[in-house]
């Protein structure tokens, strides 16, 4: 029972952590690791105990799919370099880099169990980094390096781990073939994220009700982690592509759904982002309980590994920015503010403690595993270093560099695009002679409607005109309206979301408006 009112506790925390936050201006996470921290030096405080190898498979699927959902193929398309320079050569930069020094510093630890600790300290979290920049007005081109870093990182990061333990407790060699098995991990990945979207799609179209399919991406995305990890393929991988599949499929009619799902996954990716990260802060402490006075011993090398980590993250977005320069390349980073703000943004989270917590605690052999306490010592140390504080930091920093975004760009994007909407709208009723044919008052009332459909599409909001008023006014065209004139403007902004260049978020909104338009409409 202490378990389950420990859990409650921590989602009740987490509201308050969101009020806070709101408040105070700072992340939500940030406040909810601190928070979990502090209470566990209250005498008599209750352990939460979870499989360390049940961390990861509990809350990454849930939290990646939610992050997923705000992209889209078009992005990856346009920025796969992005994707294999950050989320798979830094990584393994910052892994070699971690692992070199932590075998010069760390008596008898070996190069396996280095690697091992150079893995958990390489991947940003895009769960915290999402919660984090999202709230200080980030451009959005650099939010969006940072999310697709943050989607694929984790993957090369967990097998360079499961190699890594795996040649230290075998007593083989570690050597290139990790390459190999993340490459074959990835293409499997990718089909079972593919058949996962395509199952999701299937079970649909059985289920009537709105909140049954929205139910269904509950589950989804641990299915597909779970079938991924039995064909020992990359879990990570296998979630984002299940979640970019379903959202390539979306249909117009399924607005009900869409803006029932949205919901549903607000309220899920809060409470398990604030579940996770207080985890978080009960295990750091933990460590801390169980390291007792031999921890101060370490703290010289956590930080130097911390201060490392933060350094070669630096110097290689400073590398990027010097090539992009030189080839004229208009993707970020593009000078020393870009740069500044995303090696700031390199915050370590959940993939970097649930590795440190399923570090096998012996060798076959029965003896311990070289270096462990330090390593988890190390990975916690990098994780605070890196998440705390940047979290607390990073508004202030965005004012200083006067890099916040005024939103003129997504402004003009959904000017753009509820532009497209409108003129899609107009077209279909034109092309089914529901214009032509009707008297000039009538057409005039259609014109109306058209333009207020774009006037809140533009701004966001919903019409304030009394609901009898609409009855009274558009009880004739109604069913003509909702059925033509908001399909094709759906369909013509669930296009544009596949189109490279097409901000996903964005996008999402004037979807959600013409959804809400819908649900709103009167009945004929």
């Amino acid at each position: 029972m202490e378990q389950l009112i420990l859990i409650i506790g921590l989602l009740f925390a987490t509201v308050i952590a969101v009020g806070l936050g709101d408040r105070l201006k700072l992340p939500y996470p940030v406040l909810m690791l601190i928070m979990a921290g502090a209470l566990t030096f209250i005498p008599g405080f209750p352990d939460l105990r979870i499989d360390p190898e049940l961390i990861l498979p509990i809350f990454l699927p849930p939290l990646l799919f939610a992050t997923a959902q705000k992209s889209s193929w078009a992005v990856f398309r346009i920025r796969w370099r992005t994707i294999l320079l950050l989320a798979v050569a830094l990584v393994a930069v910052s892994t070699a880099a971690v692992a070199g020094t932590a075998w010069l510093l760390i008596p008898s630890i070996g190069i396996p169990a280095a690697v091992a600790l150079g893995a958990m300290c390489a991947p940003p979290d895009p769960v915290a980094v999402e919660s984090v920049a999202g709230r200080v007005h980030m451009p959005r081109r650099l939010r969006s390096v940072l999310q697709s870093e943050g989607l694929f990182n984790d993957a090369a990061a967990i097998v360079i781990f499961q190699t890594a333990v795996a040649s230290a407790t075998s007593g083989q060699p570690f050597g290139l073939g990790v390459i190999g098995s993340f490459l074959l991990g990835a293409a499997v990945a990718v089909l079972v994220g593919m058949l996962m979207g395509r199952v999701t799609g299937l079970i649909a179209t059985f289920i009537t009700s709105s909140v049954a399919r929205s139910a269904v991406t509950l589950v989804v995305p641990f299915a597909a982690y779970i079938l991924a990890d039995e064909l020992h393929a990359s879990g990570v991988i296998a979630v984002v592509v299940t979640a970019l599949e379903i959202k390539r499929h979306a249909r117009a009619e399924d607005a009900s759904e869409r803006l029932t799902r949205a919901a549903f996954w607000d309220v899920v990716e809060l409470l398990v982002t604030g579940l996770a990260f207080g985890l978080v802060g009960l295990e750091v402490r933990e460590v801390i309980k169980v390291e007792g006075a031999a921890i101060w011993g370490m703290l010289p090398l956590a930080v130097a590994i911390s201060v490392l980590v933060i350094l070669v993250r630096f110097l290689w977005f400073g590398l990027l920015a010097l090539l992009s320069r030189k080839n004229d390349d208009a993707l970020p980073p593009t000078g020393l503010k870009d740069v500044v703000i995303l090696t700031w943004c390199g915050m370590r989270g959940l993939a970097t403690l649930a590795l440190a917590l399923a570090l096998p605690t012996a060798l076959p052999t029965g003896e311990a595993f070289p270096g462990r306490h330090e390593i988890i010592v190390v990975a916690c140390a990098v994780l605070l270093a890196t998440l705390v504080l940047p979290g607390l930091t990073l508004p202030w920093l965005m004012r200083v560099l006067k890099a916040t975004d005024d939103g003129s760009g997504e402004r003009e994007a959904t000017k753009v695009l509820a532009m497209r909407a409108q003129d899609a709208a107009v077209s279909a009723l034109r092309s089914n002679g529901l214009i032509k044919n009707l008297p000039p008052e009538k057409h005039t009332l259609v014109k109306k409607k058209m333009q207020r459909l774009y006037a809140e599409l533009l701004d966001g909001t919903l019409s304030d005109e009394p609901p009898e008023e609409r009855r009274r006014r558009g009880r004739e065209l109604t069913i003509a309206v909702q059925t033509i004139a908001l399909n094709a403007a759906r369909s013509e902004v669930i296009s544009a979301r596949n189109e490279p260049g097409a901000d996903p978020e964005v996008v999402d909104r004037v979807l959600q408006q013409l959804d809400l338009r819908t649900m709103i409409m009167p009945e004929a």
